[in-house]
């Protein structure tokens, strides 16, 4: 087990037109799931997911959250990661139906990825793609190709057993009036990295990947940025959750509940709300 887990790190090619991204993705992981009794398939497209988030964060030049989310017609009905540029994630999955395969289309069905950007300054942006490669990895190289116009290769790993998770993205540098030199690098590029095996992803540090796949390259490792799960969810937030329900409907479940509880989707931590705790909102000063 790798000591330099719950890392995102972002390295260049000096030499080619290339860069990259790597995230190795353990505690935080473990953390998104839980408490949620998934079956082994929805935990592998969570963790995929998640890899997925934090890659996709990391090619923007943005403070805000973002937020990637598949919705189908399939017996899972989402699932979405939710994270932020400090690289703080969230992620949760709605089953609806029997689970029978562990394909995307088996668990998703009939599907679409959202991709939505939320940044602290300047305007929202929603991406929408159908989901019609046959793995997650392929529906994201397909948004980048019709969004974004940049030749960009992903590559995805969850373990269902150690619950990890890791990922990888190359995308083109286009940063000469040589497009075919850049395109002969990306695909230089890939290749190697085509290599990598989801164990050595588990298992070895970022350095040590690195030199695995690129030993005949000159790579400029940046500093890594830590990925972590956190939800966000606090007492606070749930009473003003309560206060939306407005005064006599607050009143009316207390006479027949004598409390409100409140369960975090995401966490699964119980809050808990009686008589004097709700005063401030029943009797504001």
């Amino acid at each position: 087990m790798s000591t330099n887990t719950d890392v995102l790190n972002r390295y260049l090619f000096d030499n080619t037109h290339a860069r990259g991204e790597l995230v190795q993705l353990d505690k935080s992981f473990k953390e998104i799931i839980t408490n949620h009794d998934y079956p082994a398939a929805v935990t592998d497209l969570l963790g995929q997911l998640m890899a997925a988030t934090c890659l996709l964060t990391a090619t923007l030049k943005f403070e805000g959250e973002i937020s990637v989310q598949i919705q189908g017609n399939g017996p899972v009905k989402y699932a979405v990661i939710n994270g932020d540029n400090l690289q703080q994630m969230r992620g949760i999955a709605s089953i609806e139906g029997e689970i029978k395969g562990t394909s995307l289309q088996d668990l998703m069905g009939k599907a679409n990825m959202v991709i939505t950007i939320i940044p602290k300054q300047g305007e929202r942006y929603q991406g929408v793609v159908a989901v019609e490669g046959e793995t997650l990895a392929e529906c994201l190289e397909h948004y980048f190709a019709t969004s974004e116009q940049l030749a960009t290769k992903i590559w995805l790993f969850a373990d269902t057993t150690t619950i990890q998770a890791a990922g990888c993205l190359l995308q083109v540098v286009p940063d000469s009036e040589d497009k075919e030199q850049q395109m002969s690098d990306f695909e230089h590029i890939s290749q190697l990295t085509a290599t990598i095996k989801p164990d050595e992803l588990f298992n070895l540090d970022a350095n040590e990947v690195l030199y695995r796949l690129y030993n005949q390259e000159q790579v400029r490792l940046f500093e890594p940025q830590v990925v972590s799960f956190v939800c966000g969810c606090s007492e606070d937030k749930c009473l003003a959750a309560i206060a939306n329900m407005g005064k006599e409907a607050i009143i009316e479940h207390l006479n027949e509940h004598q409390q409100i509880n409140i369960t975090c989707d995401f966490c699964k931590t119980n809050y808990h709300f009686d008589q004097e705790k709700l005063n401030p909102l029943l009797n504001p000063n």
